[in-house]
């Protein structure tokens, strides 16, 4: 299949090599080289969200090639007048191109449109999934907080860690650990620790000590735990 790509982005560049890999032919353009296209059978847009329809109706419309985009929470309304239109989401963080190319191979994908992209998935080796228009921004919230905001709580462990003389690292293990009870047991039953339990008085303490710009995070993760636990608490038989 003839693909250009457009958007040099780590999205971009990230499909750029995966596509390439399992034997497209792919051209990677710039915003600003539309001119160079080429004769493609698929136009994926790379580009920031905000930037889809410009881009979109920069790009002369005809039936002889699907344009599709990879945004998580945007119906196909957003690429305009095209006849032929799709979207392939992945369900994977790229923060570099290597890293990127090969966490394509093999991803979820949330595809609609064109059947042309589920040939694209299937290149791939992906898995394909469809929702409904209503579902999309929830979705992508969804993926949003599994990915961009388990980083920001690495974060949050991280200063916490400088502040009591100790390294991210010394706590990735544990973390490690949690999210392999949550793969295998589910939320409710991996939950451990003080919120658990019902423990005010270590949370209290935990409170005081910790630097005061960290509280709110601290105090908002807490609540949703103890929100968990209650809810396993009444899923439990008397």
């Amino acid at each position: 299949m003839n693909i250009s790509i457009v958007g040099t982005g780590r999205a971009g560049t990230s499909f750029e090599r995966a596509l390439r890999g399992v034997g497209h032919d792919v051209r990677l353009v710039g915003r600003g080289e539309l001119h160079q296209l080429g004769s493609p059978d698929l136009i994926l847009l790379c580009v920031p969200d905000g930037e889809i329809s410009p881009v979109a109706a920069s790009i002369p419309v005809s039936d002889r090639y699907v344009v599709a985009h990879v945004a998580g929470s945007r119906t196909l309304g957003v690429l305009g007048a095209h006849k032929r239109v799709a979207s392939m989401h992945p369900l994977a963080a790229l923060p570099s191109p290597e890293i990127g190319e090969r966490r394509l191979v093999g991803a979820t994908y949330c595809v609609a449109g064109d059947e042309l992209v589920g040939v694209a998935v299937a290149s791939l080796r992906g898995r394909a999934i469809t929702l409904s228009d209503d579902q999309r921004t929830r979705y992508h919230a969804t993926a949003v907080v599994a990915a961009n905001h388990l980083v920001a709580l690495m974060g949050h462990v991280e200063k916490l860690a400088e502040a009591a003389g100790l390294r991210l690292e010394d706590f990735l293990g544990l973390a490690e650990q949690a999210l392999d009870d949550v793969r295998s047991l589910g939320p409710q039953a991996a939950l451990t620790g003080p919120a658990s339990r019902g423990d005010m008085a270590t949370i209290d303490a935990h409170l005081a000590a910790i630097p005061e710009s960290e509280r709110s995070t601290y105090v908002a993760l807490a609540n949703a735990a103890f929100e968990l636990s209650e809810h396993r608490r009444s899923q439990t038989p008397a």
